[in-house]
């Protein structure tokens, strides 16, 4: 059985540490990695085209990986915990796709309501999407667990079919490749705010953990323990709906986030997410920043998109996960 922590020790706490010291150095390399040169030295002079390279670009993109990755790896915990299966996130359930297809049908028929009615599209066909598994999910009941996600890829791949199709018939094809592999290149200042709605649903979600924690016991042991599970359930699809679209509109789909780090930090740290939601926030966003220097670096100066570096790290994790819960 997995661990549960009791308690603060002191090993477990120095190990926090040294991870915090991890991500704050993350976060230095990644301000200073880029094409346009940059310097501390030139922000201590005052350069006004250091201070430009910083606010307008350098900041943005890593505030949208920080908020990207912690919105993921939260989505994936909350989802795991809905379905009860440790093999699920937004990638393998149909809500990537589902909120590229509701970015489409708004862009195609709500041009003129801009990016708010590209997050209500996305959040509406995204949360449509989610209840739908959950009900395909629940109405087969599977007894290897493994299949589960494999049953979301395809429906998954359903939906994208279908989003190529009607982007096909409505000329629109090429503008919806940007949706298909994640990209940071193109977050600047005054392109990517619509990420910051992440903020309050992780906040929402760590008042609810210990809740969400019941869920994943079963409806029988929430109810019998006085929480309304179905008002829980949809809480969380909500939560999960927003937090998708906000990405997908801001830097297209990301996968595999939420499928292995709430795997890797239960591994070590237990499943009560009062405890493990800020280790499961820090590691997702971590994860997202070595996946994003790897790609600005592995062919510099040119960039590879993060979708197809989180792909390549996370498939290798994904293989190790069911190595590990197989044993």
């Amino acid at each position: 059985m997995r661990k549960y922590l009791t308690g603060g020790s002191p090993a477990t706490s120095i190990n926090r540490v040294v991870w915090l010291f991890l991500f704050v150095m993350l976060c230095g390399v990644s301000l200073l990695v880029g094409v346009k040169q940059f310097q501390w030295s030139h922000m201590l002079s005052f350069s006004s085209d250091a201070w430009l390279t910083l606010v307008a670009s350098r900041l943005p993109r890593l505030v949208s990986l920080i908020l990207a990755g912690v919105g993921l790896s939260v989505c994936g915990v909350i989802l795991q915990q809905i379905v009860r299966n440790k093999f699920v996130e937004p990638a393998t359930t149909g809500g990537l796709d589902a909120a590229k297809l509701g970015i489409l049908v708004s862009l195609i028929h709500f041009s003129g309501l801009g990016i708010s009615g590209k997050m209500f599209g996305a959040l509406v066909f995204c949360l449509i999407s989610s209840a739908f598994f959950i009900i395909i999910i629940r109405f087969i009941r599977f007894k290897n667990a493994v299949l589960v996600p494999v049953i979301g890829l395809m429906y998954g791949a359903v939906l994208s079919a279908i989003a190529e199709f009607y982007a096909y018939q409505n000329n629109m094809l090429q503008n919806m490749q940007g949706w298909l592999l994640g990209d940071f290149s193109k977050v600047v200042q005054g392109h990517y705010e619509v990420i910051y709605l992440i903020l309050p649903m992780v906040v929402l979600t760590y008042l609810f953990a210990q809740r969400f924690t019941i869920v994943g016991m079963g409806e029988t042991m929430a109810t019998s323990l006085g929480l309304n599970y179905n008002v829980l359930t949809g809480l969380g699809l909500v939560l999960v709906a927003v937090t998708v679209s906000s990405v997908v509109i801001t830097v297209g789909a990301i996968p595999f986030i939420g499928l292995i780090v709430p795997n890797l930090v239960a591994m070590f740290f237990g499943d009560n997410l009062k405890r493990t939601l800020p280790i499961i926030a820090l590691s997702g966003a971590s994860i997202l920043l070595i996946c994003d220097l790897a790609g600005r670096l592995v062919l510099y100066p040119f960039e590879v998109p993060i979708g197809l570096t989180a792909a390549c790290l996370g498939g290798l994790m994904f293989l190790f996960v069911i190595g590990k819960t197989k044993q």
